[in-house]
């Protein structure tokens, strides 16, 4: 299996339920991680504004490339979450 396949090959979990990709688990860390940072520097430290940028402006990132990785995961084989 390539480093390709890996990422963006859809997860079943145990009941067979198809979970998201490698990738989107990735962008989802990649994502808050820099808007957690970019909106700490924006809110000047207070948390509340903090929060609520953090979730106003990941929200749509999210969204949309969430989207496309699964045009990028559609016809990929799916792979165990868990082995077994």
């Amino acid at each position: 299996m390539s480093i390709v396949d890996y990422l963006f090959a859809p997860r079943l979990d145990r009941f067979g339920s198809k979970t998201p990709s490698e990738a989107s688990r990735i962008f989802f860390l990649i994502v808050i991680l820099s808007v957690s940072y970019w909106a700490w520097q924006v809110s000047n430290g207070i948390v509340s504004i903090w929060f609520m940028i953090v979730i106003f402006v990941s929200t749509p990132i999210l969204s949309i490339g969430w989207w496309l990785l699964s045009l990028i995961s559609q016809n990929r084989p799916e792979k165990d979450l868990f082995s077994k």
